[in-house]
């Protein structure tokens, strides 16, 4: 597939204040995904860094990153470092980024900090087609710099009991940032997680969900599959560590539907 011409990249913030429900996973696999013919820079704002160690960068290998970016003022050019998978880029958590909530709280413009280091990254995003920020699993001052710096957000939502009230919560929080902070933030779409076929509860909360939010839902499911739960301990995105895996697979179909409603926006845009 060519790939388009360059002009700004597309923002784009995984977010979902409840944990473990793909959010990482599917942040650093659709990232690895698209990379495939697209440019990308990836985020990690988590501080459990998890987004970092699934792309093979060890904590203590890390250096300066996201925190550096948010409060030290550095330029994104001398922290940024490249990953295993061309064209794949990663801003990495450092180890300094627990105490950045505490530090953004007592700093002027603090929910724009974010949003004010990529506008004076010229350098580093010209070319990148999209950039993806792994939110923490929270709606605090990080996950709100990166909702004030984003375009869109996609949720991913795993398929159990408590799904539609935490995306409730994470879907009024983007109209209460669109209102007040970023009128140009919308909600990208939700993407179903941890999947299981064999479990009424996953075909009941999917249903629920594909009635209560429609198109915005993404027809392509990730599957429970323990390649991706492997994956991350051996520093790799699934697609590199077992392409063949429904897991990986997953994750290539959601890409190219990606692909498809990106160009789908594109016309309506026009």
């Amino acid at each position: 597939m060519p790939r388009p011409d360059h002009g700004q990249p597309r923002i784009i913030a995984l977010a979902n204040q409840k944990g473990g429900v793909g959010k990482t996973t599917s942040a650093i696999n659709l990232a690895a995904a698209l990379a495939a013919d697209r440019r990308v820079l990836l985020i990690d704002l988590d501080p459990q860094g998890n987004a970092s160690t699934g792309l093979g960068i060890a904590r203590h290998e890390r250096g300066a990153g996201t925190y550096a970016a948010l409060i030290g003022d550095k330029p994104l050019a001398e922290l940024t470092r490249p990953t295993a998978i061309p064209n794949l880029t990663l801003l990495p958590a450092d180890t300094d980024l627990a105490g950045a909530e505490v530090e953004l709280a007592g700093i002027d413009n603090r929910e724009r900090r974010l949003a004010d280091t990529l506008a004076a990254a010229g350098d580093v995003l010209n070319g990148q087609d999209y950039i993806f920020i792994d939110c923490p699993p929270s709606l605090g001052l990080l996950t709100l710099n990166a909702l004030v710096a984003a375009q869109s957000v996609l949720v991913p939502l795993q398929c159990e009991f408590f799904a539609l009230e935490g995306v409730s919560q994470i879907t009024r929080t983007v109209e209460r940032v669109a209102r007040g902070l970023n009128a140009g933030l919308t909600l990208d779409g939700i993407v179903l997680t941890m999947y299981d076929r064999r479990n009424n509860l996953s075909e009941l909360v999917a249903a629920d969900v594909r009635a209560f939010f429609g198109a915005k839902v993404f027809d392509t499911v990730i599957p429970r599959n323990i390649r991706i739960s492997e994956a991350p301990s051996h520093g790799m995105p699934v697609l590199l560590y077992d392409f063949r895996s429904p897991g990986a697979q997953a994750y290539l179909a959601l890409a190219a539907e990606f692909l498809k409603r990106e160009r789908a926006r594109k016309r309506t845009a026009a």
